[in-house]
């Protein structure tokens, strides 16, 4: 009678174990977040997931395949590390501009006056505590202002702490330096005319964002490409320096890191589709790019 038990647990651990490395259900179409990677002599399936930077916290979900996708995983990436504390100090130490650059430079009097305003009533900060940042990097403190809720937070958090939850390793493909100097490969000039024209087209701005949230969450990927690639709010050149490049460096990373282990990575949605996105990137390397369920 033992016996009959041990082989019958021996049985259960085994199909359990069946059950966790099995494909996870694809997707009837294109229409998914979640991806999974596998052929071209993988052992076991990498997973490749779009999210959005910035989110109501209301509107963060994890359906039931993402959190298995994780699980599977052996390490989990981001763009960056975000659990080495060295990232959030060197945000502080790069986010203002080179050569002791200040926004008051960068404007007519006119212009740096209509800014102050902007940020004194509707912001409700001090300029002067930016005066020498990135104009990029201000840009950022207009999205909670375009948003509908208050609570605002990041999706990666979620899914760091969800995957450190698992006893899952976080890495980085990039590090603050790198991501730093692509703000300032952008001229300063060309930045500052950016933000504002951002600040000139507020409730235009309010609405693209918003609809580009209700895109992401219905997971339109072909609406959320061509969102994108609105010539409307993007430049050509940036999304050059911002998305292409940034692919074909992480598909030289992922060359070395997919053969070796299997992994989950999450980056900013727009890093997936398109020509030049990296499910494509990767089919041309050979290796087996689908869908996967992720209903929430």
């Amino acid at each position: 009678m033992k016996l009959f038990y041990m082989v019958a647990a021996i049985f259960i651990l085994q199909s359990c174990r069946a059950q966790s490395t099995a494909p996870l259900p694809q997707n009837k179409d294109d229409n998914s977040l979640l991806w999974e990677i596998s052929g071209h002599g993988l052992e076991k399936p990498s997973y490749l997931f779009g999210t959005f930077h910035l989110m109501c916290k209301d509107d963060i979900h994890f359906s039931a395949n993402l959190q298995q996708a994780i699980k599977n995983a052996k390490e989990v990436y981001f763009e960056m590390k975000l659990d080495d504390p060295a990232n959030t100090i060197g945000a502080m130490f790069y986010m203002n501009m080179k050569n002791d650059k200040a926004l008051k430079d960068l404007y007519t009097p006119a212009e740096y006056e209509k800014l102050q305003r902007f940020f004194s009533d509707s912001l409700k900060m001090n300029l002067s505590y930016f005066k020498s940042m990135k104009p990029m990097m201000l840009e950022a403190l207009l999205y909670p202002r375009m948003m509908a809720c208050k609570n605002a937070t990041g999706m990666e958090p979620a899914l760091m702490g969800f995957a450190k939850k698992n006893g899952k390793e976080i890495k980085g493909l990039e590090t603050i330096q790198f991501q730093a100097s692509l703000f300032d490969s952008i001229p300063y000039e060309v930045q500052a005319k950016a933000l504002l024209k951002d600040i000139d087209s507020t409730e235009k701005y309010k609405a693209y964002f918003n609809n580009m949230v209700n895109i992401y969450k219905n997971q339109e990927t072909a609406h959320l490409t061509a969102l994108l690639s609105d010539s409307s709010f993007s430049e050509g050149e940036d999304n050059d320096l911002l998305l292409k490049n940034r692919n074909l460096d992480w598909l030289q990373q992922l060359r070395t890191i997919l053969p070796k282990e299997n992994i989950f990575m999450a980056v900013g949605a727009g890093h997936l589709f398109g020509k030049e996105g990296v499910i494509e990137l990767l089919r041309k390397e050979g290796y087996t790019v689908r869908p996967v369920e992720n209903v929430k």
